[in-house]
């Protein structure tokens, strides 16, 4: 597993200065774009989760819908989108969430999960967490039981795991930086 965790770290990408100077963005499109690196990423989380009795991928937009999706369909499980607001039709329920510059808001369909539902969040990258609590506790709201969050990469100086274990999500991540 080890190798698995260094070749996805291999393909991701890094962009100093974007999107702002002193920032060095973490891209997974070299990842995306690499069959091998992209196939070894969802099969290292199928690995993970097999045996866990997963019934839905919570993903995450925007990213968090691309390892999501895949990770449901190798899974042979369902996928709730977690959306901003006005992405989704119907009816929905909200988690407000702060942020650093003020504060967000996720959504998913008011019937997506049921008290049956074994939930894994799934998201690209772990940063300060502020999304991944809000969507646990959206999940939580509806009766599921959240499992873990699993992420292809972490940045842990910003504090996001530390976060996650406050607020009793566990959490998952392939690499980090």
């Amino acid at each position: 597993m080890e190798s698995a965790t260094v070749d996805i770290r291999n393909s991701i990408g890094s962009i100093p200065d974007y999107p702002k100077p002193g920032i060095i963005f973490r891209d997974i499109t070299p990842l995306l774009q690499n069959p091998d690196a992209f196939r070894l990423t969802i099969n290292t989380l199928k690995q993970r989760y097999a045996e866990q009795g997963i019934t839905q991928i919570a993903a995450v937009e925007a990213r968090g819908f691309i390892f999501g999706s895949a990770l449901a369909y190798a899974m042979g499980c369902g996928v709730t989108l977690l959306r901003k607001p006005g992405k989704l039709p119907g009816k929905v329920t909200r988690q407000n969430y702060e942020l650093e510059y003020g504060s967000d808001e996720l959504q998913m369909h008011e019937n997506a999960l049921t008290e049956n539902d074994r939930v894994l969040i799934v998201d690209d990258l772990l940063a300060t967490g502020g999304t991944v609590i809000a969507a646990s506790q959206l999940i939580k709201s509806s009766g599921a039981d959240v499992v873990e969050a699993a992420f292809v990469v972490s940045l842990p100086e910003l504090g996001g795991e530390d976060k996650l274990q406050q607020a009793g999500v566990a959490c998952y991540t392939l690499c980090q930086f």
